[in-house]
């Protein structure tokens, strides 16, 4: 049963997606997305369905589909690794899918390519299914490059735009940089450990551990550690971690649908999936989870604080996407697997919320998305006033939204690990808090409060239709109380919601301690008054208040004061910069180089021309061989026969 669930979970977004594709022009286009949705609808439920059977009656599924080859011992094929990770996993990937395809249909409704919008929607949502659901790091390799494709297709989906058609290859290529780690994590994989089974590789991991190489004279490393590694370098493209982050804000110039798509249940969560996924593995490497906890908290303060400075309100959510996948990273570095899973889960609902609120107001104003151009719309759209500020409280962690209840787990179970590091994360962590809850507060002020900046040309401004409206408020449910429904169960139940799906060694198992400390949802909630976490969010939102509403000359101020610290923090801590002048300029300079030097004096001056030159020589040489005069020839000839003689004689 779980099988044929799993099997019509994965599949029916791939027709989906195949029959708007080519044959969209026969379903035509009021109909087309009924196609894409009415899968979506039986993917949803299939998911929920196995959903159930896992979670609630302890089901599981591990199992081949299809053999693609065999190389000696080595099998490439495409199966289903159903554990309860997986069930949760492809639930809020359909879930959110669907509420994003019934968004559609009034975001788009007037663009051009309508079609083609759903038949890549539905592609992005098979290929992440297919990564989640995978029992091999073959299949895994096919979901995971898919899913970068796929971004690339629907970021530059306006690809007559300039500015979305270097996006999306931005976007591409950084990716692919990062997709090194994975490939040659998964040759190490297969050099090691003779199999690319998820269950073989776990099973066999605690010997390979003992196995060290030396990549460096003189640094012997474990390979367990090596494969980590590389494993996260791939991770951090995928979930955009410093410093391969830089396509992130980038992948706004997509379509706003696509941004809830990939920012809440596709694209970035594959790094936080891939790591947790891993944990067999990079339980047995400290070193690896080190990396994992310090880079991800690096991410969540960092990124945060970019958005102090911005003015597109779509960036300043994807900025906050980059700080919130940091702290689900920073989770699995301090190996509370679950807790970082908890975040994404809810994330990704109040996530999708301020995306498609953020779209009812991009809609609303015609395309704009400059803040400095709004203000006052609470007075024009009510509703979505309203949701805009329920997935801030959540994304800000304030009591008793859904977000609270994870963001707080991962503060604490940073607190209470040993892993080295975990002190400088928890710093990190913890201001981060504020810097969340002034960024989002800033956006929410700017946007529905403050003097109304609005130019003529944008009015009249109405809410958005139905369908818009209507998945938001499908959104606000779970953005409310979600967190408060799961926190026991996902976190500190014993077995947890995730059972055996997540492996931590008992020497790293924070949420074990953390358990003794919660009694109830009700005095977690009455505790976070007490918190540092609850008053540095709400130094966060107050202060946005000051600089936005009750001081607006304060921002002023501090760029007159601080130019350095504008500048750094407009820049965006120079990467974009640096990744200019040493891969675009320096690989310019490089393949200048192999032009002159390669190209024109070795190939085509020393080889091609070269050539030429010589058979030139050579024939000339040969024509004064070719005298006429017989005595010429006798002397060869004696010249030959002397030549052979002594050499016989000499052998």
């Amino acid at each position: 049963m779980i099988k044929t669930l799993s099997l019509v979970t994965v599949l029916a977004p791939l027709l989906g997606s195949l029959i708007t594709g080519f044959s969209g022009k026969l379903v035509g286009r009021r109909k087309v997305h009924w196609v894409t949705i009415i899968l979506m609808s039986i993917s949803f439920l299939s998911a929920f369905w196995v959903f159930m059977l896992v979670v609630v009656k302890n089901g599981h599924y591990y199992g081949t589909i299809y053999t693609w080859g065999i190389s000696g011992a080595c099998h490439f094929t495409v199966g289903f690794m159903v554990d309860s990770l997986t069930a949760v996993m492809m639930l809020i990937v359909t879930s959110i899918s669907l509420i994003v395809h019934i968004y559609s249909t009034g975001y788009m409704a007037g663009d051009l390519g309508y079609q083609r919008f759903f038949s890549y929607m539905s592609m992005f949502t098979f290929v992440m299914l297919i990564l989640v659901s995978a029992n091999n790091f073959f299949q895994l390799f096919f979901g995971w490059e898919g899913v970068g494709l796929v971004s690339y297709l629907l970021i530059g989906f306006w690809f007559e735009k300039e500015s979305a058609s270097a996006a999306s290859l931005k976007a591409f290529l950084v990716n692919r940089s990062g997709d090194f780690g994975l490939i040659l994590g998964i040759a190490a994989i297969l050099d090691y450990f003779g199999s690319l089974d998820y269950h073989t590789v776990f099973s066999a991991a605690s010997a390979i551990s003992q196995i060290t190489i030396s990549i460096f004279p003189g640094f012997h490393w474990s390979v367990i550690t090596v494969i980590c590694i590389l494993f996260f370098i791939s991770a951090m493209g995928k979930s955009a971690q410093i410093p391969l982050h830089v396509w992130l804000p980038e992948s706004m110039e997509g379509p706003t649908p696509i941004s809830a798509l990939i920012h809440a249940a596709t694209m970035v969560t594959a790094g936080v999936f891939l790591v947790a996924r891993m944990s067999p593995l990079f339980e047995l490497s400290q070193v690896a989870l080190s990396m994992v906890l310090i880079i991800g908290a690096t991410t969540a303060l960092l990124a945060g604080l970019l958005a102090f400075v911005e003015f597109d309100i779509k960036r300043v959510i994807a900025f906050s996407t980059m700080s919130q996948l940091g702290y689900m990273m920073a989770a699995n570095g301090a190996s509370a697997y679950a807790a970082g899973i908890f975040h994404l889960l809810t994330h990704a609902c109040f996530k999708a919320l301020l995306f498609l609120s953020a779209g009812s107001v991009i809609i609303a104003l015609h395309h704009e998305q400059d803040m400095r151009k709004m203000g006052n719309l609470r007075k024009y759209l009510p509703v979505t006033y309203v949701s805009f500020l329920i997935g801030a409280l959540s994304l800000a962690a304030i009591p008793p939204f859904a977000g609270f209840y994870s963001k707080d787990a991962i503060i604490e179970a940073v607190f209470h690990s040993k892993i080295p590091g975990a002190q400088y994360a928890y710093i990190c962590l913890l201001l981060g808090v504020f810097v969340t809850g002034y960024y989002i507060f800033r956006a929410f002020f700017l946007t529905f409060h403050t003097s109304e900046r609005i130019t003529p040309e944008f009015k009249p401004i109405k809410e958005s239709s139905w369908n818009m409206q209507g998945s938001q408020w499908i959104l606000v449910i779970p953005s409310v109380i979600l967190g408060a429904i799961l926190i026991y169960w996902i976190l500190y139940r014993e077995p947890n919601l995730l059972g055996s799906s997540i492996r931590v060694l008992p020497r790293y198992n924070v949420l074990k301690m953390m358990r003794s400390e919660f009694h109830n949802v009700f005095y977690m909630v009455y505790h976070s008054v007490v918190t540092l976490g609850f008053w540095a969010s709400a130094l966060g939102i107050f202060s946005a208040w000051l600089m936005t509403i009750a001081r607006p000359h304060i921002p002023k101020l501090l760029r007159q004061r601080l130019p350095w610290l504008h500048q750094i923090l407009v820049a965006k801590y120079g990467f974009d910069k640096l990744n200019w002048f040493v891969f675009v300029r320096g690989g310019r300079a490089l393949a200048n180089f192999f032009f002159r030097v390669g190209d024109l004096k070795i190939l085509d001056h020393f080889i091609v021309d070269g050539s030429g030159r010589n058979i030139t020589r050579v024939a000339r040489l040969m024509r004064r061989l070719q005298s006429g005069y017989l005595y010429h020839y006798v002397f060869i000839m004696i010249l030959g026969l002397l030549t052979f003689l002594i050499w016989l004689v000499l052998a």
